[in-house]
């Protein structure tokens, strides 16, 4: 099977985005594919509908989704990490 083939696993719902949704429950270094073709792995195990780094973001910066920034990282968020509240902080 071509990588082309494979089921988009994650996506990205706009450009700025550092962060994805996973679509599919992913295994601690298992394949994230979003549906533009980019490839990473997945540091930890992270669960359907979960977000994930697709680049590192370093404690204080701002998180993306939808383009928009919807908290800061609490924490050195590696590419691949699962994001949620344990390392992200919303509001002021």
């Amino acid at each position: 099977m071509k990588a082309s083939d494979r089921a988009v696993l994650a996506i990205r719902v706009h450009p700025r985005d550092n962060v994805a949704v996973v679509a599919a429950d992913i295994q601690a270094g298992g394949e994230v594919r979003l549906d533009d073709g980019t490839e990473l792995r997945s540091v930890e195990a992270i669960a359907r509908g979960s977000k994930v780094a697709l680049i590192s973001i370093p404690c204080g910066e701002a998180v993306i989704r939808y383009g928009e920034e919807i908290g800061r990282a609490t924490e050195d968020i590696a590419a691949g990490q699962h994001v949620h509240t344990h390392n992200l902080r919303r509001g002021q």
